[in-house]
């Protein structure tokens, strides 16, 4: 039997005293409450059982950073061609995010019906638009902000200042995943860089840091993760093996250490990533019509390099990955020159933009589609807001629009063809069937099989969740 002297009994039972008190001091805010699932510290992505059957197992999200105009790319309105040049009706002296607006300018490109339900879409984004049959459009949305940082979180979170956390970490924190070698949720940047508000877009805000999204591309491999040059594999694996005894000691010694669980948990999945990333981001296993229908091969370098992350894209959702977040477009490269932001020279930026997007974007649904996985994947086309019916004062573009503006979803759970909602005849203010960034997230969430209001997190002494305390499921777009 050990012999314990008197200075060591006493270390040891003030210390556990003290560690059981500032345990509990320092869990308060994030010890979880009813609606909150059961998590395994050791385990964190383990699958977890929904509300009720699911639509949806997976979800897409491509994110048009900037704000890409819907007046000019999928709402059709005839008004905009029929009063272009004279003053926005009701728009006097209307002053928006950059100042003073002019007149009412008609799209900058053609609309055309596409696909048998000849839904009219516009020739910025053709290949997207022959998909209408396959896609719902919600042209109602409407947003509480008209700045680009705000409103990405705003779209990403259900909130407006930084630190909440996002809608992929939500519905893996609820879900977990099915995928053990793989993050259960996935950020692609844009080839050209990252959104206005960067990782606040993937973050965790106050979840466990486990459900953050990892940040990588079919060019950029994640950070810290390769051996060090000098240390082969034997040698990894032996030390890997050492620190997993080392910690295992601790455990025993300290049952019951949620951050020692998770930290292991997190090195463990370190070590499954170095095979199983580089083995899904590398697109050339692809077959030649593939890369060739998502354009990786382009000559646009920009275009191919966003058709690679959407063909990644479809290869983490394959391989069982719950939330993957792909962005198009990045900040700080110029006003509209990295992104949708078109306010000076809306037509010149776009007619760039445009092709980076379209066919890599209406690849991955047709891919997805031909796999039998838009069954069971949701696909999400957004923006942060919409754009003003009218060009800006002395410029060749439009101003910011968080009064209505565009979303459209594809795959599980959605009818398709179908258009939900309307902004007004000039495409300013969402009137008929409005649908809030809140329902809009409590919508996605009931396709994966969760009630959002009972997905929620206690912090700071409040009962959190994605929607805060509003939202309600559009059920007109269920199929």
């Amino acid at each position: 039997m050990k012999q314990w002297s008197r200075r060591n009994l006493l270390g040891h039972l003030g210390s556990g005293l003290g560690a059981l008190g500032l345990t509990e001091l320092l869990g308060a805010g994030s010890l979880p409450r009813d609606g909150s699932p059961p998590l395994d510290p050791s385990a964190p992505h383990a699958p977890r059982l929904p509300h009720f059957k699911p639509k949806a197992r997976n979800v897409v999200v491509i994110f048009c950073s900037g704000a890409l105009s819907h007046l000019d790319s999928f709402d059709y309105k005839p008004a905009l061609i029929r009063h272009h040049g004279t003053p926005l009706p009701g728009g006097d002296d209307l002053v928006t995010f950059q100042g003073a607006n002019g007149n009412i300018h008609q799209p900058l490109y053609p609309f055309r019906p596409r696909g048998e339900c000849g839904k009219m879409t516009s020739d910025l984004l053709p290949h997207i638009g022959e998909l209408a049959d396959d896609l719902c459009f919600i042209h109602s949305m409407h947003t509480k902000t008209a700045t680009h940082g705000p409103g990405e979180n705003y779209m990403s979170t259900g909130f407006t200042p930084d630190g909440f956390p996002s809608m992929g970490a939500w519905a893996t924190y609820a879900l977990g995943s099915e995928n053990s070698n793989l993050p259960a949720f996935v950020a692609i940047p844009d080839p050209r860089g990252v959104p206005q508000s960067s990782l606040n877009n993937w973050g965790a805000g106050f979840l466990p840091a486990a459900f953050q999204g990892t940040p990588f591309t079919a060019a950029t491999p994640v950070r810290n993760l390769s051996r060090p040059q000098g240390v082969d594999e034997a040698t990894d694996r032996a030390t890997r093996a050492f620190l997993r005894t080392l910690n295992e000691r601790h455990l025993k010694r300290f049952p019951g250490d949620t951050e020692m669980a998770a930290r292991i948990s997190s090195y463990e999945m370190a070590a499954r990533m170095q095979v199983s990333v580089p083995e899904v981001a590398d697109i050339s296993s692809e077959p030649e019509h593939i890369r060739k229908l998502y354009g990786t091969d382009d000559s646009n370098v920009l275009k191919a390099g966003f058709a690679r992350n959407c063909l990644l894209a479809r290869r983490l959702i394959e391989r069982g990955v719950r939330f993957v977040q792909l962005f198009n477009g990045a900040y700080a490269m110029g006003e509209g020159k990295g992104n949708w932001d078109g306010h000076q020279q809306l037509k010149t930026d776009y007619d760039v933009h445009g092709p980076i997007l379209d066919q890599p974007a209406a690849a991955l649904i047709r891919d997805l589609k031909q796999r039998g996985l838009l069954e069971e994947t949701l696909v999400v086309l957004c923006t942060e807001f919409g754009r003003m019916p009218t060009f800006q004062a002395g410029a060749q573009g439009r101003d910011h629009n968080p009064k209505g503006f565009t979303t459209i979803l594809a795959g599980a759970g959605v009818k398709a063809p179908f258009s939900h909602g309307a902004t007004d005849e000039f495409g300013w203010k969402a009137v008929v069937d409005p649908v809030s960034v809140h329902d809009f997230h409590g919508t996605i969430m009931h396709l994966l099989g969760l009630d959002h209001t009972r997905v929620d997190y206690y912090h700071n002494g409040i009962k959190r969740r994605l929607t805060d305390v509003h939202g309600r499921v559009v059920h007109n777009i269920l199929s």
